[in-house]
């Protein structure tokens, strides 16, 4: 995948991510969001299957960066407290 495509994919992974868990960081946050989320994902997808994950255009594909993406997102407010300022 061209570095256009991951940052597209990553854009519309952590959009779906940020309407999941109801957060409103903005399109660049949810580019790197959306990256490293598919990353780590893919990582621990590779460590707990024995399988390679291809990084490619694939539903598979964008439900695991989806997935940690949300997984990142919701890491991320816990460590900064967003979720509790969102509340009040």
């Amino acid at each position: 995948m061209s570095f256009l495509g991951w940052i597209f994919f990553g854009a519309l992974a952590g959009w779906i991510a940020s309407l999941v868990v109801g957060d409103r960081r903005g399109c660049f946050m949810n580019i790197i969001v959306g990256v490293l989320g598919a990353v780590l994902a893919g990582f621990i997808y590779q460590l707990s299957t024995g399988r390679s994950w291809s990084f490619t255009w694939s539903w598979p594909s964008f439900g695991i960066a989806c997935l940690g993406a949300i997984g990142l997102l919701l890491v991320v407010n816990i460590i900064t407290g967003a979720g509790r300022r969102n509340r009040r």
